[in-house]
């Protein structure tokens, strides 16, 4: 039985062919090549993945393809893209085209689907306006043609209700409903190549399964060929036929997804793979890229040295055994709670009669009561509109709750004054999700890690303030030289352990992560997780997890709680739930967890 390739090369159905592609991007810091002389043949019918950390050059590349790299400061250099139309003898170099000719073929010929929907979507226009745009601009039809067709199109992606979609903006739908609209505007004009991007980051598990089963039914459909670019090999293993492994603006390694997965050859692919939370058993802690290479930096050239580590050796070092995972949970419960949620309810009003009052609730939270303890860490897991960031914020006393008792350390957190409640906030801290949303951009790091110090006057003087910032950058694998930096000189992984450094520059004793890995790269996200269990052990901080991801809840928490409709469909230990669901809707969960087996 002949393989894809082999039956692709014998059809000769060369669709895209992208030769010693290059493009720089000029810094203060010199030029960055952010794509440096890769090769790779894209073929009618397939699906290619792309994969590699954040700066890899994978999003550069597409941007290349689509020629929409902005100069300055970045610049295609060399190379050649040859574009294959289907009833044309000879290939388009789409480098030779100037901006005016590439229109005809980008949206047309080439769609992408952007990394944020919501960034790429205007929110001064209706979802149904900015699809019916580019139907116009390419199909030349009519508004009524192009209305009908966008309404037949949202209904391919499966959106609910096409019609109130079509009207409404994008801030009044969901994230997994904006990616189908940027799908769904992606397909308006069947195209040969859809381009995307990071498209089912951070969104649910159960989301992320419905988009990818969609966009292999809508390839079929179309017949087109896909370059899907994502940092979970995960995704990966699930839609795509073969795999590019980028790094550092090189392919270091590329092959058919079987191979890649069962027998990697480049030292950075094995750490990739290694980073994933496993789902068959415990660790204590991830191994990470750095544990599989050393790079060698000679003339602004890297040089990769693997390091030899003894089969299975980093694995079985860091597992952990059922007998230790139960014994350390019966420790933790043998202390008197450090926190004790009962019968929590946060509604948000709906509907209000003409004298202002509330007729009709959206209940967030809905009788929710459960008990944390001293150095556990609690997972949340659940669907986006489930409750769990509403649980989390409401126990801080963020968001209003509607009744219910949050006890913290003893104290009733609502019936405390604005006062009581500004002292206790410092043993409560929490970690938000998106890490360049609350850091201030005007505000240096040392600076934004420093301001909770001030306001709570944590030590004497500014000096021991300033040296205790610098101690805490250490801490989260940081350089105190980064003090007078900005938050956007820093990566997504940096920015987030900027805000860890933050949430414990006031001693805390309790700390909810809301989402706090879930757009991070898997190296960097192992790297995360182990930095939030080495600062557990060391400090003995007490955690609620919150995460749309199973596989990295079920990694880092003793007990798990999932989360469906405001209530708790479940409680009990991770590997419980895991391994015996008792809810249907747990069992989906778990079930739309990419999960290669080869």
């Amino acid at each position: 039985m002949p393989t894809f390739m082999e039956q692709a090369k014998k059809n000769s159905s060369k669709l895209l062919e992208v030769i010693d592609l290059e493009t720089h991007f000029h810094t203060e810091e010199g030029v960055v090549k952010a794509v440096n002389k890769i090769n790779f043949t894209l073929y009618r019918g397939e699906t290619i993945g792309i994969v590699g950390e954040s700066g890899s050059g994978k999003s550069v590349t597409s941007l290349s393809i689509m020629q929409l790299i902005q100069s300055p400061p970045g610049k295609i250099v060399g190379g050649k893209i040859l574009y294959y139309p289907e009833n044309q003898a000879s290939p388009i170099d789409l480098l030779t085209l100037n901006d005016k000719s590439m229109q005809q073929y980008r949206g047309n010929e080439i769609a992408m689907i952007f990394q944020e929907p919501m960034t790429s979507l205007n929110p001064v226009f209706k979802c149904g306006s900015q699809v019916i745009e580019a139907i116009m601009l390419h199909q030349k039809v009519n508004k009524a043609e192009a209305k009908q067709r966008t309404l037949e199109l949202f209904e391919r992606v499966k959106l609910p209700d096409p019609e109130r979609i079509y009207n409404a903006y994008p801030h009044q739908i969901s994230g997994g409903q904006k990616q189908r609209v940027m799908i769904a505007m992606a397909l308006s004009c069947n195209p040969s190549i859809l381009i995307a991007d990071e498209p089912t980051t951070a969104l649910d598990v159960t989301v992320q399964k419905r988009i990818l089963e969609l966009m292999d039914e809508l390839k079929k459909k179309i017949q087109a060929a896909v370059i899907f670019i994502t940092h979970d090999l995960g995704v990966i293993a699930e839609i795509a036929d073969r795999v590019l492994v980028m790094f550092k603006g090189q392919i270091v390694e590329q092959g058919m997804v079987r191979e890649i997965f069962t027998t990697p050859q480049h030292p950075y692919t094995k750490g990739l793979l290694a980073c994933r939370p496993p789902l068959d058993y415990r660790m204590s802690k991830l191994p990470t890229v750095s544990d599989f290479m050393d790079i060698e930096y000679i003339d602004d050239h890297f040089k990769i040295k693997e390091k030899i580590i003894p089969k299975g050796s980093l694995i079985e070092n860091f597992k952990v055994t059922p007998e230790a995972t139960q014994q350390r949970l019966q420790q933790l419960q043998t202390q008197k709670p450090i926190l004790e949620v009962k019968n929590l309810n946060t509604w948000f009003p709906m509907k209000k009669n003409f004298f202002g009052k509330p007729t009709a609730y959206l209940k967030a939270v809905d009788d929710v009561s459960f008990k944390v303890y001293p150095g556990e860490t609690l997972g949340l897991v659940g669907e986006s509109g489930c409750g769990k960031t509403t649980l989390g914020r409401t126990i801080l006393r963020l968001i209003p709750a509607h009744s219910g008792e949050v006890i913290f350390n003893g104290h009733h957190l609502f019936e405390l004054s604005d006062k009581a409640l500004k002292n206790i906030r410092k043993e409560m801290q929490i970690i938000f999700q998106d890490p360049y949303a609350s850091l201030n951009p005007r505000m240096t790091i040392g600076n934004a890690i420093l301001e909770p110090m001030n306001v709570h006057r944590i030590l004497d003087n500014r000096k021991q303030r300033i040296e205790k910032v610098m101690e805490l950058l250490e801490i989260v694998n940081l350089e105190a030289k980064h003090f007078n930096r900005y938050p956007h000189e820093f990566s997504g992984g940096q920015r987030q352990r900027i805000c860890i450094a933050r949430a414990l520059a006031l001693n805390p004793k309790f700390i909810i992560c809301d989402e706090s890995v879930s757009a991070l790269d898997v190296s960097v996200q192992a790297q995360v997780l182990n930095l939030l269990i080495r600062l557990r052990e060391q400090f003995q901080f007490t955690y609620i997890f919150i995460s749309h991801d199973l596989s990295v809840v079920k990694f880092i928490s003793d007990r798990m709680i999932v989360m469906n409709k405001g209530k708790i469909e479940e409680i009990g230990t991770a590997d419980e739930i895991y391994n015996h669901p008792q809810k249907a809707y747990t069992q989906k969960l778990i079930s739309a967890i990419p999960n290669p087996t080869f």
